[in-house]
Parts: structure tokens; C-alpha cells; sequence
């Protein structure tokens, strides 16, 4: 329920982003300007008061407290934050300067809704019984924030690009309640399916000259195999029988190309605004896997 919320408060920012004519105004546009806070208000409003009266509603307290996570999934929460800070920033950013927003300015209130709103969803974990406040959570969000941030004013654009995938695993079935027991539920609390990326095309930082793809990257990945215990990286299941199965967890590092749909330069407005979306997803690809310090080979890897 609230990773799902968190992307329609995204989708609202792609929505405002579509309706736009698909290009940026050349000038402040004060009906755009308004109509674009309009939608990001509601959003952001209408998403913490659904998570408060259904996700938080049974684990509600008034009790604000901290909790320190930082060692769990083996990082992969963290990663999460990160490429979600990084997200809500751009397209934040991206829709103001559609607006007609000078860039600096656009950066900035980017940047500081990002944050902002992030920092809302840690302020309802610090008054839940089940989780906290986590510091490590809002570091990571700041991390993502200023990943966006500093590439726009050193290059006035993303030379490092950070990308999502998810897959699904075996490994739900003996955590419903924890990895998720539906399709949706398995790709957004399944840690083990999910990889983060930073994708490189290295067109970006050649002379417009060069002969090389403007579309081809080479990507690094992130992710985890085997970790059914936030906490814990040995899990026992035992099954109906008194059998035991033993999972050790471990960190998986990947290689594999991309396509940078940014790259391209299509005719038509609304087929641009499109790639940006997709380009924040790592298509499938081969890659190669060092998982627990085992050399792999996926011809298929999502």
C-alpha cells in the first residue's frame, strides 16, 4: 500500500507532464505553474492522509520514535531510497521547467519537494509501532536528491543515469506476509527480485562527432539473493512436514548493457516525453552476475 501510493503520487507527475504539449514554455507560465503545484498538492496531500487512515490505521501511536535500519536487506532498502529521491527530484524539476521555471529555480524547488515529501512518509514510520523514523532512510533520499542535482548544474543533464528492474523470485512463498503474495505485492516488497542500476552511455562524454551509439549504455547493478529476514542473513524454514530449508543471504553485483532511450531524437513531442518515462527502467538484457563471490551468467536478466 504505500509504495503503491508513492507511485501514484509519481504517476501524478507524469500525468501533468503529459497533458503539457511536451514542450517547455519559454517563459514563466503562471496557468502552467498553477495547475502543476495544483496536481503535486494533491498528490502529496492526498497520499499521507490515505496512508495514515489505511496503511498506518492499525499500528498508529503518539509516540514519535526513531529506529535504526540501516543494516537490513543488505542495503537494498536504502538503494530503493535513493533511486526513488532521485526520481520524485527530475520530474519534479523536469514539470516546472516545462512550466517555464528558470532551471536553477526549478532544481531547487525539485529538490526541496522531493525531500520534502519523503521526509513526510519518515515522519509517519516514526509514529507507527511497526517501524520509526529512520535517519538512514532520509540520508538515502538526500543521497538521491543531490545524485540529480549536481549532475543538472555540472552537465545539465544525467551522464549517470540510475534505473530499476524486478523480476520474480521463489522466495515469496515462504514469506507471504513479508515479500508479498500477490504479483503486485512480490515485485515492490520482494527485495530479491529488485535491482538498482547506474547507467553510463558513453556518447554523453564524447565529441558530438563521435561515431558511438548515443543509445548504447553500459550498466552496474545492485542486488540481493536469498534474504527472506531483514535482520538476519541465515533463514530456517521449516514446511508442514518438520523439513528445514536453510537460505543464506548475499549481495549479487551485475554487468549488463542498456539502451539510453534519451538518446534518440525523435520528431514528435509525446514520443520524447515517453522515452523519458521508460528510460527510468533497465530493460532486459544479458548480465553478468558475481553472486557471493560465484561467477554467473543470465542470457535474460530483468
Amino acid at each position: 500500500m504505500k509504495k503503491l501510493l508513492l507511485i501514484s503520487f509519481i504517476a501524478l507527475i507524469f500525468i501533468g507532464h503529459s497533458q503539457s504539449f511536451f514542450e517547455n514554455d519559454t517563459s514563466f507560465n503562471v496557468k502552467r505553474t498553477a495547475w502543476t503545484s495544483g496536481i503535486i498538492a494533491t498528490g502529496w496531500t492526498g497520499s499521507i492522509l490515505a496512508l495514515k487512515n489505511v496503511w498506518y490505521k492499525d499500528s498508529w501511536t503518539n509516540n514519535f520514535h526513531t529506529f535504526d535500519d540501516s543494516r537490513q536487506w543488505l542495503g537494498m532498502d536504502k538503494a530503493g531510497h535513493v533511486f526513488t529521491g532521485h526520481l520524485i527530484a527530475k520530474n519534479i524539476s523536469s514539470i516546472y521547467r516545462w512550466s517555464g521555471v528558470e532551471r536553477k529555480k526549478s532544481l531547487l524547488i525539485g529538490s526541496s519537494v522531493a525531500f520534502g515529501y519523503l521526509a513526510s512518509l519518515e515522519m509517519l514510520d516514526g509514529f507507527s509501532d511497526k517501524w520509526g523514523f529512520s535517519w538512514s532512510d532520509v540520508g538515502a533520499n538526500a543521497l538521491g536528491i543531490a545524485w540529480y542535482t549536481w549532475q543538472e548544474l555540472l552537465w545539465e543533464e544525467q551522464r549517470l543515469k540510475l534505473k530499476f528492474s524486478a523480476h520474480l523470485t521463489p522466495y515469496a512463498q515462504y514469506r507471504p506476509s513479508v515479500l508479498g503474495s500477490s504479483f503486485s505485492e512480490r515485485l515492490l516488497k520482494d527485495y530479491n527480485g529488485q535491482s538498482y542500476w547506474l547507467s553510463i552511455t558513453p556518447a554523453q562524454f564524447l565529441s558530438t562527432s563521435s561515431a558511438f551509439p548515443k543509445w548504447l549504455s553500459f550498466s552496474l547493478g545492485y542486488s540481493i539473493d536469498q534474504k527472506l529476514h531483514g535482520d538476519y542473513n541465515i533463514f530456517n524454514h521449516i514446511d508442514a512436514k518438520g523439513g528445514i530449508t536453510t537460505f543464506e543471504a548475499k549481495s549479487q553485483y551485475l554487468f549488463s548493457l542498456d539502451i539510453d532511450f534519451e538518446g534518440f531524437n525523435p520528431k514528435r513531442k509525446w514520443v520524447k516525453t515517453l522515452f523519458k518515462a521508460i528510460n527510468h527502467v533497465k530493460l532486459p538484457f544479458p548480465a553478468v552476475i558475481l553472486n557471493g563471490g560465484r561467477l554467473e551468467v543470465s542470457g535474460f536478466y530483468f
